[in-house]
């Protein structure tokens, strides 16, 4: 069972569907392919990513569906602190999380340079980018756009990202 835990309490997820996995997997395979023999590491689902909040004096530890780190200061063996790109498949039960709670907190870290959300029931993508401190960009894209990361220098059209996927 995995947990995420926040301010001090402790929340059981979900296991993903086919769809989430298949989703998850196809980012991670092509992240992992274009990033192979850098000094970036990716993740997927079972690292977790920690935020220090100093305001709360509290820390956040989430499981993102797919993480990169491409900081040398991140050597934590259990969790990563300075992600540069962080991605999650859209579920129904976590949807409203993803796009509100851990948009803002995932945003609170300055290694973050995009942030991805993508739906499992419709191609579309939402990209979230840091343009200067405390400021952030986003951007809704459909079926014929392509997904630019610009954090690891990655495109993925929508068949990269749904390969293997029935959308109804």
């Amino acid at each position: 069972m995995r947990y995420e835990y926040l301010y001090g309490e402790i929340f059981a997820m979900s296991g993903g569907s086919e769809e989430h996995n298949c989703i998850v997997g196809n980012i991670y395979a092509s992240l992992l392919a274009h990033l192979r023999g850098s000094e970036c590491q990716i993740f997927s689902a079972d690292m977790k990513v920690k935020i220090s909040l100093a305001e709360n004096d509290s820390d956040f530890f989430y499981y993102p569906d797919v993480m990169v780190t491409c900081d040398p200061q991140d050597t934590e063996k259990y969790y990563k602190s300075y992600p540069c790109l962080i991605v999650e498949v859209l579920s129904l039960s976590t949807k409203d999380i993803d796009k509100q709670e851990k948009l803002l907190n995932y945003q609170s870290l300055e290694s973050l340079q995009e942030y991805v959300l993508v739906s499992k029931t419709g191609m579309k993508v939402a990209i979230y980018r840091r343009l200067e401190v405390g400021c952030w960009s986003g951007e809704i894209l459909g079926k014929e756009d392509c997904l630019k990361l610009n954090s690891v220098g990655l495109t993925l059209t929508m068949t990269d990202i749904y390969d293997e996927v029935l959308i109804g």
